[in-house]
């Protein structure tokens, strides 16, 4: 088993940016840090531009993210096709 790398790195308190998940000790957002990275900027980019983070924190991020990507469930709000028909032929 994989163990949580990020836990020692990610926190969420209510009292920091409204209990969104930071990189601790800092109020730098776990959003803000995928963002600079879909923006195109590497982790070095963003280390030298945060020097108070470190590459871990970076890759903390990017872990505490996948796995709430992975545990979302995804349902479909279509209804089957036979039940489609009905709803038009009224």
């Amino acid at each position: 088993m994989i163990k949580k790398q990020y836990n020692k790195r990610i926190t969420v308190d209510p009292d920091v940016l409204v209990g969104k998940p930071v990189i601790k000790g800092t109020r730098i957002a776990v959003e803000l840090i995928l963002r600079l990275l879909a923006q195109g900027q590497t982790p070095a980019d963003i280390v030298k531009n945060y020097p108070h983070l470190k590459k871990a924190d970076i890759y903390a991020a990017i872990e505490y993210a996948r796995e709430i990507i992975e545990q979302e469930k995804v349902y479909s709000l279509q209804r089957p096709s036979h039940e489609k028909a009905k709803t038009f032929a009224r």
